[in-house]
């Protein structure tokens, strides 16, 4: 045990694509600690907040997630940041991925806009450069405004240039949308969230792609949203939003069919992204300390072939994925 009361797992460590970067099979998402009860359906105080990051600090974990945009005047980047100067810097090894956002208030994407939000985040988290920043939710925008002179894409090529980032990417949910990102060979990882779970496989075309450029993948949100985790009677959504009856039917089968081999259902779905042959990391957010333990035990179930085998008959149709 560490002196936090975390048993020690030993994760695999892999290279992100091509870029340099050794991270763990799972990397955490901070989207949860920005107190966005909007999205959430719960309030998390700051302390508890920077108690969870200091609790991944302290774990094997070594690969953090967030974003300008995460919560209120970028409320998550705060938290990390106050975090960090606890323990007098971000730790050896540790590497820090951040996203772009638009304005808040104005919706504004452009290159400025682009160059304002790396300045806020290097405020927030108190560093002067980033080994990875990547295109946020580029679906709020037209791929042509993404790409324009002026835009998003030619301001995330010059901060790389100028060596303020090591590697960029982009990150975002439609398949289609982010295949064409990569598709101008600018990038160096993608990142895509509920299209590769037990329940959709959309996202393994771009993932496949992206490998095939060297490029590194991350896949975010596991668990659907939640109904992978906390079971689809108490989050009947899923990736957020309504779903077909179908989809709530295979999670019930999945569950039922997890509970029969003494496996929790949350376990199988973080195991499912971390042992895919296209995933270098997978993102999962937690928010509170505790989460962080639970994410490890996950990883240290055994999971038979016949229960791999049987979730893999009751994967949804195709026509039920996202896009």
């Amino acid at each position: 045990m560490s002196e936090s009361g975390q048993s020690r797992v030993e994760l695999a460590h892999r290279e992100l694509g091509s870029t340099g970067l050794s991270v763990t099979e799972v990397c955490i998402g901070t989207s949860p600690i920005a107190n966005m009860a909007g999205l959430y359906g719960y309030e998390v105080g700051e302390e508890r907040a920077i108690e969870t990051v200091l609790a991944v600090f302290d774990s094997p974990f070594n690969f953090l997630d967030t974003s300008n945009g995460y919560g209120a005047n970028g409320e998550s980047e705060v938290r990390i940041g106050k975090a960090i100067a606890r323990v007098g810097g971000l730790p050896d090894g540790f590497v820090l991925a951040t996203k772009v956002d638009p304005d808040p208030a104005t919706r504004d994407y452009s290159g400025a806009r682009v160059r304002r939000s790396i300045e806020e985040s290097l405020e927030r988290l108190g560093l002067e450069r980033f080994d990875l920043l990547q295109l946020h939710d580029p679906e709020q925008i037209s791929f042509e405004e993404g790409t324009a002179a002026g835009g998003p894409l030619e301001a995330l090529v010059a901060l790389k240039e100028e060596g303020l980032v090591d590697n960029i990417g982009v990150a975002g949910g439609p398949v289609g949308l982010l295949q064409q990102y990569i598709d101008t060979g600018v990038f160096d990882v993608v990142l895509s969230h509920n299209r590769l779970t037990l329940l959709d496989r959309s996202a393994e075309s771009l993932f496949a792609s992206a490998r095939e450029r060297g490029m590194g993948v991350m896949n975010a949100a596991p668990y659907g949203g939640g109904m992978l985790a906390k079971g689809p009677e108490a989050q009947p959504k899923y990736a957020y939003g309504a779903r077909d009856d179908r989809i709530t039917e295979a999670a019930i089968a999945m569950r039922d069919a997890c509970g029969r081999f003494g496996v929790p259902l949350a376990a199988a779905a973080l195991q499912f992204s971390t042992r895919h042959p296209l995933v270098h990391s997978t993102v999962v957010g937690v928010s509170a300390p505790e989460r962080v333990q639970q994410t490890l035990d996950y990883l240290a179930v055994a999971i038979p072939d016949e229960l791999w085998a049987e979730l893999a008959d009751l994967t949804p149709s195709k026509d039920l994925w996202l896009d």
